[in-house]
């Protein structure tokens, strides 16, 4: 209505200001005739009115399009009148509705192309790197133990490209079900073995009772997986343990991951989860890439868990999963 009011105040303003130039035409020409003066000026403003009024009904719903948000996509192709305007809006429209679609199909295309592109690429990568640590793993040369160290991070990279490019499908990539958290810990220690040995720091852990929670154990462990090396990568030269901890209270459990390694600046905190966000420590570091965190919170924040970090520049960081018992069922087995 407000819209309908603010295209027709010129009409009005006009109408108005023709009817007033007819009537000092008349009077300036002598007639002085007032009541048929004053019935052609009602004649007038009642014409304008049901002019007006119909106008309104018959654009109505052309004029509710203009100023209501579409909140789906198929109401573009919403009948909106008959009035020659209210049917050229509604042809634009569908146009523009169609071509939007067939644009959205050919990148949908783009992408699923993309993705199936990525995951054969990288398992054609894992086989040469398999190869690769089959013939060095038996020597004790140091020259192959280099190489065996440059193939893990291989690895990993490409661990990283996989997981990046499954997020983007991640409704048709997890499977939700029964996870024992003190063995998926256990899995991503072993995992991360030489990791450790490489870096000379060593996990100490808590794992007093097992716990089970409803998740995607494959998620999780790439979750514990970031956690892990970065623990390790930053307090490599600086400390000799990480603590991994596995706790539980009445109505959540938590996985905590805590460093005693450089930690991260203040002013980095805000940003940690951010993608290809290095800060401070990337400077430094300069194989970092700034996709594990924010990996990491994805992940969690699409199974339904929080992940925080707390950190103290010099002190080391703290990053913990938490697995809240309403919405995924944790319970302790005996």
């Amino acid at each position: 209505m407000k819209l309908f009011l603010r295209e027709h105040i010129p009409l009005i303003c006009i109408n108005i200001v023709q009817l007033l130039f007819i009537l000092s035409t008349f009077w300036l020409g002598g007639y002085r005739d007032y009541p048929l003066a004053l019935y052609a000026l009602f004649l007038g403003t009642f014409l304008l009115t049901v002019y007006l009024f119909y106008r309104y009904i018959t654009h109505k719903e052309f004029y509710k399009r203009l100023t209501v948000m579409m909140t789906e996509l198929d109401e573009a192709n919403r009948v909106i009148g008959h009035a020659p305007l209210a049917n050229a809006l509604e042809k634009l429209l569908k146009r523009q509705y169609t071509h939007y679609m067939n644009e959205l199909h050919v990148q949908t295309k783009k992408r699923s192309d993309h993705l199936t592109f990525i995951n054969q690429w990288v398992h054609q990568m894992k086989t040469p790197l398999s190869v690769i640590e089959l013939i060095t793993q038996e020597a004790d040369d140091e020259k192959l133990e280099s190489i065996r160290e440059e193939a893990d991070k291989l690895g990993k990279g490409l661990e990283m490209v996989l997981y990046a490019a499954r997020l983007e499908a991640f409704e048709h990539d997890f499977q939700v079900g029964p996870v024992s958290l003190k063995k998926t810990i256990e899995q991503a220690i072993r995992e991360n073995k030489r990791l450790f040995i490489k870096n000379r720091v060593y996990p100490e852990t808590d794992l007093a009772a097992d716990i089970i929670i409803e998740s995607d154990e494959k998620w999780l462990i790439f979750i514990l997986n970031q956690f892990i090396t970065n623990a390790v990568k930053y307090s490599a030269g600086k400390a000799q343990k990480i603590q991994i901890t596995l706790f539980q209270s009445e109505d959540h459990a938590w996985i905590e991951v805590h460093d005693h390694g450089i930690g991260i600046a203040q002013t980095d905190m805000k940003r940690v989860f951010r993608p290809f966000f290095t800060g401070e420590n990337g400077r430094m570091y300069r194989e970092s890439t700034g996709m594990g965190l924010y990996l990491a919170k994805e992940v969690c924040d699409r199974l339904g868990h929080e992940v925080k970090i707390d950190s103290e520049q010099g002190k080391g960081t703290a990053v913990r999963i938490t697995f809240f018992s309403k919405s995924k069922e944790a319970n302790s087995r005996k």
